[in-house]
């Protein structure tokens, strides 16, 4: 689990440039997407050795100051909830202004770390403007320029060493099955269907996210944890933002999981937020398993089903290779099923296979069909073997590694596909110099 550092902030003050030049110049980011709305981003981070999930929690404005000023406050607070330390960034050409005091008067009430940043200082005239921000109340503040990168270095060397410890998972290691979804998909309705009259609960762990709890399940020979998402609704203030704030659990759901049971409301379709939640599940390298709840709902016939399943995976592309459950949790419509697909997705992603196998089926298969030549000459590759890791990962080694296009990875994936069931799972190749 790694911790969540939220960046905040009125709109044009940088947080975004921020943001990108964080995820281009470390590499060990896992990946960084868009959000579908309001100009939101979500990418993982790694400083000093330190991984930590960041979120930019993006700037706008509608109508009136008052909107205006209403919907920054609100995102600030979702912020300040979920994070466990915060970037505050203000720009130093502008000055200290109404908003960010507001911002600022919302940040001295935390108890967490709040780091001031001050941007687009790239001189020592405007450094010395920036002494104006102590006024704020914050205390010390960072200097930095997001377009160049400089003071990035110390404000993050900082950040990595106020972050708490991260609570790494017991050794105990029951599949984390996560259920997560946009508000009012049926989360809360899938999982009482599964454990909530018959109460077939051995214990309540409290999970390392605030309301998040494990919930030990064990029943019809399936044993794991289940990863509770489901209650967000519980600040009044947030009901007309409930994409940030349930994205924000997202984050610490899917990351604390093995599996992402991914509820979606069928009369809704598999429309942004999902597709949002559907891809920092994939970007995290974690099993998925669609669950189209309310199907009960929708008119069909014969051909629904397939239809519907083909706009998801249209939807889904390149990564098609996801189970998708049609499910009914008012009727209690292949619950069980959605329970046997998320076992069997855990043990795909769990599944190693031996490198004398890999290589009886791969090193012929790569003569028959060998990367394309690039600039006249010839990728060889002599060696395949899947890492020890928890995901499915392999390594191709060959003479001329920089030389192997996306096309060609792709195309091996397909057939690690279609020789090994990998189903729900992402899986990485990779080339290195043999």
């Amino acid at each position: 689990m790694s911790n969540i550092v939220a960046i905040v902030g009125r709109p044009n003050v940088g947080k975004s440039t921020f943001f990108n030049r964080l995820i281009q110049r470390r590499e060990a980011i896992v990946d960084a997407t868009s959000g579908v709305t309001r100009d939101r981003h979500y990418g993982k981070s790694d400083w000093n050795g330190k991984e930590f999930s960041l979120i930019d929690t993006g700037g706008y404005v509608l109508g009136s100051d008052d909107i205006f000023e209403a919907e920054i406050d609100k995102q600030v607070e979702l912020a300040i909830e979920e994070a466990d330390a915060i970037i505050f960034m203000v720009d130093v050409e502008s000055g200290v202004t109404g908003m960010d005091e507001d911002v600022a008067k919302l940040l001295r009430k935390v108890d967490k770390p709040v780091f001031l940043a001050v941007n687009k200082v790239d001189n020592a005239k405007r450094a010395q403007d920036a002494v104006e921000f102590y006024s704020l109340g914050l205390g010390e503040y960072y200097t930095i320029a997001s377009i160049s990168g400089s003071g990035t270095g110390d404000l993050l060397d900082a950040l990595v060493e106020a972050l708490p410890e991260t609570k790494e998972v017991e050794e105990d290691v029951l599949p984390r099955f996560a259920v997560v979804g946009r508000p009012n998909a049926g989360k809360s309705s899938f999982i009482n269907a599964l454990i909530g009259e018959d109460r077939y609960i051995v214990t309540d762990i409290a999970g390392t996210t605030r309301d998040s709890i494990d919930t030990k399940y064990n029943r019809f020979g399936f044993e794991f944890n289940l990863v509770d998402t489901a209650g967000i609704r519980r600040k009044a203030k947030v009901k007309d933002d409930l994409e940030f704030y349930s994205v924000m659990r997202s984050v610490r759901a899917i990351e604390h999981a093995d599996v992402c049971l991914l509820v979606m409301d069928a009369t809704r379709g598999f429309d942004g937020q999902v597709q949002n939640i559907f891809w920092l599940a994939e970007r995290n390298r974690k099993g998925i398993v669609v669950l189209v709840n309310k199907w009960d709902l929708v008119e069909k016939d014969h051909k629904s089903m397939k239809e519907y399943e083909k706009a998801i995976r249209k939807e889904m592309e390149p990564f098609t290779d996801v189970p998708i459950v049609f499910i009914s949790v008012l009727n209690k419509q292949r619950i069980f099923k959605a329970i046997e697909t998320a076992v069997e997705v855990y043990k795909n992603r769990s599944k190693r296979i031996k490198t004398s196998e890999l290589n009886e089926i791969f090193l012929p298969l790569i003569e028959n069909y060998p990367p394309p030549a690039y600039k006249g000459k010839y990728v060889k590759i002599k060696y395949v073997m899947q890492l020890p890791t928890p995901q499915p990962q392999f390594v191709f080694f060959c003479n001329l590694p920089q030389y192997v296009k996306d096309g060609y990875k792709r195309f091996l994936e397909n057939k690690l596909r279609e020789h090994f069931n990998f189903t729900g799972v992402p899986i990485s190749v990779y080339m290195r110099k043999k």
